[in-house]
C-alpha cells in the first residue's frame, strides 16, 4: 500500500498507526491550499520573506532555499512551515489580482488561455466551432470599392481572431 495518494502525495494513514491526526490533518492543510484556487504569483523561484498563513505560490523552473528540488510545485506557507503539492495535469488556480486563470497542461503551466467548444453569455451562445473560410469578394457587375474594402477588413478581423478560417 502506498504512503502518500498517487496525485497529490497527500499522507495516507495506516493501519495501527499512532498519532493518525498528524497526517490527517498535513493533507487537510494541502488539500485547504490547493482548493482555495488562488495563486500570489508563478514562476517564482525564491520563496517570499514574509509570507501569511493560506497564500501559495506555483514555483519556478530552478527554486532555490526553502523551494529548492520543488520545481513547478504548488507552494502552501501554513503555521508548520512549506507545504508542497506536486504539480498534476488539469490543476488550475486565479492569479491573484489579476484573475487569470493558470492551468497545468501536460509538461507546464499556462496562463490566460480559455479552452472550450462554445462561448455562451447569458445563457446565450455568441461563439460556436470555428467555421470554414469566406472568400474575400471579387467579380460582380458593380464595383463598390468602399463595400469590398469593408468586407476585407472585417474577414481579417475574423480570421486574426479565429472565428473562421482563410
Amino acid at each position: 500500500m502506498s504512503e502518500t495518494t498517487p496525485r497529490l502525495s497527500l499522507p495516507l494513514l495506516q493501519a495501527g498507526q499512532a498519532q493518525k491526526e498528524a497526517l490527517h490533518n498535513e493533507a487537510l492543510i494541502v488539500i485547504d491550499g490547493i482548493l482555495a484556487g488562488m495563486v500570489e504569483s508563478v514562476g517564482e523561484d525564491h520563496p517570499p520573506a514574509m509570507p501569511a498563513p493560506g497564500q501559495a505560490w506555483i514555483v519556478g523552473p530552478a527554486p532555490t532555499g526553502d523551494w529548492a528540488g520543488q520545481a513547478d510545485a504548488v507552494a502552501i506557507w501554513t503555521a508548520g512551515g512549506w507545504r508542497f503539492a506536486p504539480a498534476k495535469e488539469g490543476m488550475a488556480f486565479r492569479l491573484k489580482g489579476s484573475g487569470v486563470r493558470i492551468e497545468r497542461g501536460s509538461a507546464i503551466w499556462g496562463d490566460g488561455a480559455a479552452v472550450a467548444t462554445v462561448l455562451k453569455i447569458g445563457g446565450v451562445q455568441v461563439v460556436g466551432p470555428r467555421l470554414s473560410g469566406i472568400s474575400a469578394p471579387a467579380g460582380g457587375s458593380v464595383v463598390d470599392t468602399e463595400a469590398r474594402a469593408a468586407l476585407g477588413v472585417i474577414l481579417v478581423a475574423l480570421r486574426s481572431h479565429g472565428l473562421i478560417s482563410s
